[in-house]
């Protein structure tokens, strides 16, 4: 798939597979890996951005991708998100799409949805967002996006 695809139809939650498209190169060449582990992964939908004008150029449409958490005696150290535009040459997949009836947790910041956390029921969202001390988090119930309410299937936080 394209990025603009990702962007377009891949829901927040998804994890996406991206690939450049080449083989992996051994493990003794620690250079080359380390080239081809930044152009090769997976990871959870966390943000999709609209093109954003400035006064001399326009940046492209992008999406972020939440690869991991890098933590010690439970306590997250460094977060890894990556960022692609839709003019990268990357290829992309959906590998898995969030299962309905889980539970996103989102917070609308900048003019953007951002998904901070994703639980498999709603008492587990709402402890999740009490333990982590968002006050603007809303929740939204995966597969009743388009259940007829204004917004979707959103709960107050």
């Amino acid at each position: 798939m394209s990025p603009t695809t990702i962007l377009e139809t891949a829901p927040l939650g998804a994890l996406i597979r991206y690939t450049d498209s080449t083989t992996k190169p051994p493990a003794r060449f620690t250079k080359k890996l380390a080239a081809w582990e930044r152009s090769n992964g997976v990871g959870r939908l966390v943000k999709k951005e609209p093109p954003r004008p400035y006064r001399t150029w326009t940046a492209p449409a992008s999406f972020t991708l939440h690869e991991g958490n890098f933590s010690s005696d439970g306590v997250i150290l460094v977060t890894i998100m990556r960022t692609h535009s839709a003019d990268s040459v990357l290829t992309f997949e959906v590998a898995e799409e969030p299962k309905p009836g889980q539970v996103r947790v989102l917070l609308d910041f900048g003019g953007c949805t951002e998904l901070l956390h994703l639980a498999e029921s709603v008492t587990a969202a709402e402890l999740w967002i009490a333990r982590e001390s968002y006050r603007n988090a809303r929740l939204e119930i995966v597969g009743e996006e388009d259940a007829g309410r204004a917004g979707g299937a959103e709960l107050a936080a």
